[in-house]
Protein backbone atom coordinates (compact mmCIF):
# COMPACT_ATOMS: atom_id res chain seq x y z
CA UNK A 1 0.00 0.00 0.00
CA UNK A 2 2.87 2.37 0.94
CA UNK A 3 4.38 1.27 -2.58
CA UNK A 4 0.90 2.52 -4.34
CA UNK A 5 1.03 5.69 -2.42
CA UNK A 6 4.41 6.62 -3.64
CA UNK A 7 3.70 5.25 -6.93
CA UNK A 8 0.54 7.77 -7.00
CA UNK A 9 2.05 10.56 -5.53
CA UNK A 10 5.11 9.95 -8.00
CA UNK A 11 2.70 10.28 -11.08
CA UNK A 12 1.18 12.93 -9.72
CA UNK A 13 4.21 15.12 -9.25
CA UNK A 14 5.18 13.95 -12.82
CA UNK A 15 1.92 15.42 -14.04
CA UNK A 16 2.58 18.62 -11.85
CA UNK A 17 5.80 19.62 -13.42
CA UNK A 18 4.27 18.17 -16.96
CA UNK A 19 1.65 20.54 -16.67
CA UNK A 20 4.46 23.29 -14.97
CA UNK A 21 6.19 22.86 -18.07
CA UNK A 22 3.61 23.61 -20.70
CA UNK A 23 2.06 26.68 -18.73
CA UNK A 24 5.28 28.01 -19.09
CA UNK A 25 6.67 26.76 -21.86
CA UNK A 26 6.98 29.67 -24.79
CA UNK A 27 7.79 27.03 -27.65
CA UNK A 28 5.00 27.78 -30.04
CA UNK A 29 3.51 31.52 -28.81
CA UNK A 30 4.68 33.28 -32.06
CA UNK A 31 2.57 30.81 -33.88
CA UNK A 32 -0.40 31.34 -32.72
CA UNK A 33 0.30 35.62 -32.02
CA UNK A 34 1.11 35.22 -35.89
CA UNK A 35 -2.64 32.93 -36.55
CA UNK A 36 -4.62 35.44 -34.48
CA UNK A 37 -2.71 38.77 -36.18
CA UNK A 38 -2.36 37.54 -40.09
CA UNK A 39 -5.60 37.55 -40.86
CA UNK A 40 -6.93 41.24 -39.65
CA UNK A 41 -3.43 42.21 -41.48
CA UNK A 42 -4.52 40.89 -44.39
CA UNK A 43 -8.11 42.28 -44.09
CA UNK A 44 -6.76 45.90 -43.66
CA UNK A 45 -4.36 45.39 -46.46
CA UNK A 46 -7.44 44.29 -48.88
CA UNK A 47 -9.44 46.83 -47.08
CA UNK A 48 -6.73 49.93 -48.21
CA UNK A 49 -6.40 48.37 -51.68
CA UNK A 50 -10.23 48.36 -52.31
CA UNK A 51 -10.80 52.24 -50.66
CA UNK A 52 -7.58 53.16 -52.83
CA UNK A 53 -9.37 51.92 -55.68
CA UNK A 54 -12.61 53.65 -55.24
CA UNK A 55 -10.63 57.35 -54.74
CA UNK A 56 -8.87 56.36 -57.52
CA UNK A 57 -11.82 56.13 -59.48
CA UNK A 58 -13.58 59.00 -57.99
CA UNK A 59 -10.60 60.97 -59.33
CA UNK A 60 -10.95 59.49 -62.91
CA UNK A 61 -14.70 60.53 -62.73
CA UNK A 62 -14.40 63.89 -61.33
CA UNK A 63 -11.55 64.72 -64.24
CA UNK A 64 -13.80 63.39 -66.61
CA UNK A 65 -17.04 65.40 -65.50
CA UNK A 66 -14.57 68.72 -65.40
CA UNK A 67 -13.22 67.48 -68.87
CA UNK A 68 -16.93 66.80 -70.28
CA UNK A 69 -18.29 70.73 -69.29
CA UNK A 70 -15.47 72.12 -70.70
CA UNK A 71 -15.81 70.66 -73.75
CA UNK A 72 -19.73 71.30 -74.20
CA UNK A 73 -19.03 74.81 -73.37
CA UNK A 74 -16.43 75.17 -75.93
CA UNK A 75 -17.86 77.62 -78.96
CA UNK A 76 -15.79 74.98 -81.62
CA UNK A 77 -14.63 71.73 -81.15
CA UNK A 78 -11.53 71.19 -83.47
CA UNK A 79 -10.84 67.45 -82.16
CA UNK A 80 -15.28 66.74 -83.07
CA UNK A 81 -17.17 65.79 -86.01
CA UNK A 82 -19.02 68.11 -87.30
CA UNK A 83 -22.31 69.10 -86.44
CA UNK A 84 -21.81 67.40 -83.15
CA UNK A 85 -23.70 68.45 -80.19
CA UNK A 86 -22.46 69.99 -77.23
CA UNK A 87 -24.14 66.99 -75.08
CA UNK A 88 -22.48 64.49 -77.59
CA UNK A 89 -18.82 66.55 -77.25
CA UNK A 90 -19.42 65.99 -73.48
CA UNK A 91 -20.18 61.68 -73.68
CA UNK A 92 -17.32 61.61 -76.04
CA UNK A 93 -15.10 63.27 -73.53
CA UNK A 94 -16.68 61.10 -70.63
CA UNK A 95 -16.15 57.74 -72.55
CA UNK A 96 -12.20 59.03 -73.52
CA UNK A 97 -11.39 59.56 -70.06
CA UNK A 98 -12.90 56.69 -67.96
CA UNK A 99 -11.23 54.81 -71.41
CA UNK A 100 -7.68 55.40 -71.27
CA UNK A 101 -8.27 54.68 -67.60
CA UNK A 102 -9.72 51.04 -68.22
CA UNK A 103 -12.83 52.05 -66.25
CA UNK A 104 -16.06 50.34 -67.78
CA UNK A 105 -18.40 53.02 -69.57
CA UNK A 106 -21.21 50.72 -68.86
CA UNK A 107 -21.12 51.56 -65.14
CA UNK A 108 -22.12 55.18 -65.39
CA UNK A 109 -25.71 56.01 -64.75
CA UNK A 110 -27.52 58.71 -64.30
CA UNK A 111 -27.47 60.73 -61.17
CA UNK A 112 -30.20 60.06 -58.44
CA UNK A 113 -31.58 62.92 -57.80
CA UNK A 114 -30.69 65.00 -61.13
CA UNK A 115 -29.06 68.35 -59.76
CA UNK A 116 -32.15 70.87 -59.90
CA UNK A 117 -30.10 74.17 -61.71
CA UNK A 118 -31.72 76.99 -62.79
CA UNK A 119 -32.62 78.32 -66.38
CA UNK A 120 -29.91 80.75 -66.83
CA UNK A 121 -32.72 83.16 -68.99
CA UNK A 122 -35.51 82.89 -66.40
CA UNK A 123 -33.81 81.50 -63.66
CA UNK A 124 -37.00 80.57 -62.36
CA UNK A 125 -37.51 76.93 -63.86
CA UNK A 126 -35.11 73.82 -62.98
CA UNK A 127 -33.28 72.91 -66.28
CA UNK A 128 -33.96 69.25 -66.81
CA UNK A 129 -31.66 66.46 -68.18
CA UNK A 130 -30.84 65.65 -71.61
CA UNK A 131 -30.03 62.06 -71.45
CA UNK A 132 -30.06 61.63 -75.08
CA UNK A 133 -26.38 60.50 -75.43
CA UNK A 134 -25.79 57.42 -72.66
CA UNK A 135 -26.39 57.85 -69.13
CA UNK A 136 -24.64 61.16 -68.44
CA UNK A 137 -27.19 63.91 -67.41
CA UNK A 138 -26.37 66.87 -69.51
CA UNK A 139 -27.80 70.36 -68.45
CA UNK A 140 -27.22 73.46 -70.84
CA UNK A 141 -27.66 77.08 -70.34
CA UNK A 142 -28.11 76.83 -66.60
CA UNK A 143 -27.40 79.75 -64.28
CA UNK A 144 -23.78 79.70 -62.97
CA UNK A 145 -23.86 82.63 -60.44
CA UNK A 146 -26.12 84.61 -58.89
CA UNK A 147 -28.11 87.11 -60.25
CA UNK A 148 -29.30 88.75 -57.27
CA UNK A 149 -28.64 92.53 -56.74
CA UNK A 150 -28.45 93.80 -60.29
CA UNK A 151 -25.58 91.42 -61.05
CA UNK A 152 -25.33 89.53 -64.35
CA UNK A 153 -25.61 86.20 -64.00
CA UNK A 154 -22.79 83.78 -65.83
CA UNK A 155 -24.62 81.08 -68.21
CA UNK A 156 -22.91 77.67 -68.62
CA UNK A 157 -23.12 74.02 -68.95
CA UNK A 158 -23.47 71.24 -66.50
CA UNK A 159 -22.47 67.23 -66.27
CA UNK A 160 -23.45 64.91 -64.31
CA UNK A 161 -23.25 61.11 -63.91
CA UNK A 162 -22.95 58.39 -61.34
CA UNK A 163 -20.15 55.66 -61.38
CA UNK A 164 -21.07 52.33 -60.18
CA UNK A 165 -17.91 50.51 -58.16
CA UNK A 166 -18.14 47.14 -56.55
CA UNK A 167 -16.36 46.32 -53.11
CA UNK A 168 -14.36 42.70 -52.36
CA UNK A 169 -14.15 42.72 -48.69
CA UNK A 170 -14.97 39.25 -47.34
CA UNK A 171 -15.97 38.39 -44.23
CA UNK A 172 -17.45 42.27 -43.81
CA UNK A 173 -20.83 43.83 -44.85
CA UNK A 174 -19.40 45.80 -47.51
CA UNK A 175 -18.51 42.74 -49.45
CA UNK A 176 -19.84 42.62 -52.99
CA UNK A 177 -21.68 46.02 -52.29
CA UNK A 178 -21.98 48.44 -54.72
CA UNK A 179 -21.31 52.27 -54.38
CA UNK A 180 -22.10 54.59 -56.78
CA UNK A 181 -19.95 57.66 -56.69
CA UNK A 182 -21.31 60.46 -58.38
CA UNK A 183 -19.36 63.34 -60.57
CA UNK A 184 -19.98 66.37 -61.41
CA UNK A 185 -18.91 69.22 -63.27
CA UNK A 186 -19.94 72.94 -64.51
CA UNK A 187 -18.08 75.17 -66.95
CA UNK A 188 -19.35 78.86 -68.59
CA UNK A 189 -20.11 78.93 -71.97
CA UNK A 190 -17.58 80.23 -74.40
CA UNK A 191 -18.91 83.89 -75.95
CA UNK A 192 -19.77 82.51 -79.51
Amino acid sequence: MRQMAKTRAGKRARMNELLRRLVCDEAGQEIAEAAAVLPIMFMMLLGIFWFGQAFSIYGTTARAAQEAAIAAAESTCTTCASGSSPAQNAYNTITNVLTTANLNTSNLHQPAPPPNLLDCHGGTTAVSCDTTHGNICFQPNVQLSSTGGGAVGACGVSVSFTYQYQFWLPFTSLNKQAIKIRAAAQAPLESR
